[in-house]
């Protein structure tokens, strides 16, 4: 294993004290599940040769899904992507009228990342390298830069949304050339779905429209095609907390986003999607519910039904479903066994007698839940190692049976209506009309 820095260190254990999932480091605490990264692996060598690949990863609250997902963020990284990640929220959504899907879009440019820049932010760094491609292609072939620009961003008019983008690109490249940041700025803002009308839009770069509701995924596939004209091999999109579409009251706008998911997974499973790939992180509901979840959207359903061979044991992983495995407790072990070492380093103060213990203990706390849905009871182990750390004279065994720790049932769902029609003030949709 790969030396642990203090930074990735750092990040480890502030994350894991948190429950979330650290953006580093991750190859350090990674245990199990090696089929399904193999699996996903491949999908990303598959979008770097020009294919398209879509996933959804099911799995129960905490049992590693957002880990799991970062972990492949990390991989299409190595592998040359470029990847958009962003989690689903009330305000973010695929598929809106009142700026919903806009927000998403400008959510996940914002975190838009690369192997030099894996934090986010990268967006810039993008463009300004399509940019040096072009200056250094004008140079070897002496001709003018912006005859390459124009070569180059020919494809993208042919495209839908592709003239305004290209148009964009190149008010990018004019204020690179003159000096002019405040034009450069303007067109990121629009590549960042930062401008709200089009009449901003105008005043700033002269273009007629805008990043909208409408056009977000007709977006991910300029930005796909764009990213590859840079010197990338390809876009990964990854969506989490896709549950916030099983919550959404109104069933129209339901639909209207599972409509969406389904355009995409049409484009996938067509060939219609090159270079570019998805990665969408939902609980068992929102994908199996038959009133709220995906399998209540028929063609979703037909499209998504896992493989009635894979009953017994027997497992198919080649379909958009990836149903993350649980954990068994021997993984477990290994996990507590790799946090320890990552927040004591190689002079380990606690011995595996004290993980066995803390084990059983968690076991008789909250059963089978301890390893199968593993976030709170990793929770509870960084912070008993955190009071050894800062107490030198404390026991572990005068620690072990004070201990709290919870069954991790995530968001409370109880409060979801369901009957499928139920409104909320403020929804998108009609609520009533009389004449």
């Amino acid at each position: 294993m790969s030396k642990l820095k203090p930074r990735e260190r750092d990040a480890i254990v502030q994350a894991l004290r948190a429950g979330v999932v650290p953006k580093l480091g991750l190859r350090h605490v990674q245990v199990g599940r090696v089929r399904e990264i193999e699996e996903l692996v491949k999908d990303m060598d598959r979008i770097a040769e020009g294919g398209g690949a879509i996933r959804l990863v099911v799995g129960e609250y905490g049992s590693g899904k957002t880990f799991f997902m970062n972990l492949i963020r990390l991989v299409a990284l190595e592998k040359g992507l470029v990847v958009m990640f962003a989690d689903l929220a009330p305000d973010r959504r695929l598929q809106a009228t009142g700026g919903q899907a806009r927000g998403l879009y400008a959510e996940m440019a914002r975190n838009l990342s690369t192997r030099t820049k894996p934090d986010g932010g990268a967006l810039a760094s993008v463009v300004e390298r399509f940019v040096s491609q072009a200056q250094r292609d004008a140079e070897t072939r002496d001709v003018p830069t912006g005859s390459i620009i124009r070569e180059r961003l020919g494809y993208f008019e042919e495209l839908t949304g592709g003239f305004e983008f290209a148009e964009v690109i190149r008010r990018y490249w004019e204020g690179h050339e003159t000096g002019d940041d405040e034009l450069k700025s303007a067109a990121l803002r629009w590549l960042r779905a930062e401008f709200a009308t089009r009449t901003d839009a105008r005043k700033a770069l002269g273009v007629r429209t805008i990043i909208d509701d409408a056009s977000v995924y007709d977006h991910l596939k300029l930005m796909s095609a764009f990213v590859r004209e840079a010197g990338y091999k390809g876009l990964l999109v990854g969506l989490d907390e896709m549950v916030n579409l099983y919550k959404l009251a109104s069933a129209q706008a339901r639909n209207a986003n599972y409509e969406q998911i389904l355009r995409i997974l049409n484009d996938v499973l067509q060939g219609s999607a090159e270079h570019l790939g998805f990665l969408l992180g939902g609980t068992p509901e929102f994908l199996m519910n038959t009133r709220r979840g995906l399998y209540s959207y028929e063609a979703l359903q037909s499209r998504l039904a896992e493989n009635t061979f894979a009953r017994d044991g027997l497992v198919d992983l080649s379909g958009p479903v990836i149903r993350l495995s649980n954990l068994t407790p021997e993984d477990l072990f290994v996990l507590l066994s790799n946090v320890r070492r990552v927040v004591q380093g190689k002079d380990e103060a606690i011995p595996d007698e004290a993980l066995e213990a803390f084990m059983a203990h968690c076991a008789n706390r909250i059963g089978e839940a301890y390893f199968r849905t593993p976030r709170n009871t990793v929770t509870a182990f960084v912070n008993l190692l955190a009071i050894l750390e800062q107490n030198p004279g404390v026991e572990w065994r005068d620690l072990i049976e004070e201990i709290e720790v919870t069954e991790d049932r995530g968001e409370d769902l109880a409060d979801v209506d369901e009957a499928a029609g139920a409104q909320t003030p403020g929804d998108d949709d009609l609520v009533s009309f009389k004449l």
